[in-house]
């Protein structure tokens, strides 16, 4: 397997998890908690990265696991957004 398959992937599962357990969880106050599960995210992307130890791409599989993990959590705010709509009044308001 390539180090792209290896590293990348895992982030991504990782940020899906997290927006289930949020919006399970979190109920209106998700925006406070996807951003936690984005900088969870970024740190096991870094992990990951270290762990490999292959210099050849990575910034790409570094931008490929975080641009995916900000588009799961992209979905997953659009989607909440629509569940908890008073949500997004409190942080205007």
């Amino acid at each position: 397997m390539t180090a792209r398959a290896l590293s990348v992937p895992p982030v991504w599962l990782l940020a899906l998890a997290g927006a289930i357990v949020v919006g399970v969880v979190a109920g209106d106050a998700f925006l406070t908690w996807l951003p936690v599960v984005a900088a969870v995210c970024v740190l096991v992307t870094f992990g990951l990265q270290l762990a490999l130890k292959i210099k050849e791409g990575l910034v790409l599989r570094i931008l490929a696991s975080i641009g995916g993990v900000l588009a799961i959590l992209l979905v997953a705010t659009i989607v909440l957004s629509l569940l908890h709509p008073d949500a997004l009044g409190r942080l205007i308001s």
